[in-house]
């Protein structure tokens, strides 16, 4: 609902229609190819070769870009860069070379990503300079705007990268920390085939303690990605198309879901 006097909109008038708390009847499960996302292990390597993989953590770390389906399973994962490489390079250099293997999204498809990235046809960014992450709303009564609306639904269900990684870290704990004998081929090589194992066990049984907790706890958005960095030269990347495609869906969630013209959240 709306005031009449002001442009919030009440969280509990949106619909929770899923078991862990949030609904994907906006931004769609069936228009989105999943959700891509980084996310950073320790690295174990000798002093002379540590410095490009010190990043903001303070510690030489791999750093992982992965994507994921909404059942958890992992798409696509690219493991082995720097812990100092942003994640938006890493990101960029991905999508232009075929060699990487990438699977791009199908005409009329996107993959859910951060603001750490551009919003490009094919990648649906959220709104920059509003609230996004899911601990602000459970904090906050109302939306200030549209762009919040948006962001809420974006943020709910880019989740599920969150929670794929922490069920990868949780169950395949050594990546967590890499004992110190293990070469950096082989630490990278872990990386991929523990992330194969966990798809495995996904499809296999369904009854997963690890991946049913996933199903029902209460993510922090970022705990087990990396999605607050910033680099302001590469992510003032867009796409007109894109952005158009978000507004549309935008005005879609707002006033489809809510019943509020747009125009007054504006």
């Amino acid at each position: 609902m709306i005031s009449s006097d002001s442009s919030e909109i009440v969280l509990d008038s949106l619909s929770k229609s899923s078991s862990n708390g949030y609904s994907d009847d906006s931004i769609s499960d069936e228009d989105s190819e999943g959700a891509i996302d980084g996310t950073h292990i320790k690295a174990r390597l000798p002093i002379h070769e540590q410095v490009p993989y010190i990043g903001r953590k303070g510690i030489p770390t791999q750093n992982i870009m992965a994507a994921c389906d909404f059942n958890l399973c992992f798409t696509f994962v690219l493991p082995g860069w720097e812990g100092s490489a942003h994640d938006t390079r890493i990101f960029n250099e991905t999508i232009r070379d075929a060699s990487k293997g990438f699977p791009m999204p199908p005409s009329g498809k996107y993959y859910l990503v951060d603001a750490g990235y551009p919003n490009i046809l094919g990648f649906l960014a959220p709104y920059k300079g509003q609230k996004y992450h899911l601990k602000d709303f459970n904090r906050a009564s109302s939306y200030r705007n549209a762009y919040e609306v948006f962001n809420h639904s974006h943020s709910a269900l880019r989740s599920h990268i969150e929670r794929a990684f922490g069920v990868w870290k949780t169950k395949f704990y050594m990546v967590n920390d890499i004992p110190v004998n293990i070469p950096w081929p082989d630490q990278i090589a872990l990386v991929a085939a523990t992330m194969a194992i966990h798809n495995f066990v996904r499809l296999m049984d369904d009854e997963d303690d690890h991946f049913l907790e996933a199903q029902n706890e209460s993510v922090d958005d970022g705990a087990n990605g990396d999605n607050d960095q910033t680099d302001e030269c590469e992510v003032q990347q867009y796409d007109a198309v894109m952005n158009g495609i978000r507004d549309d869906i935008c005005t879609s969630i707002t006033f489809g879901r809510i019943g509020i013209p747009t125009h007054q959240l504006y």
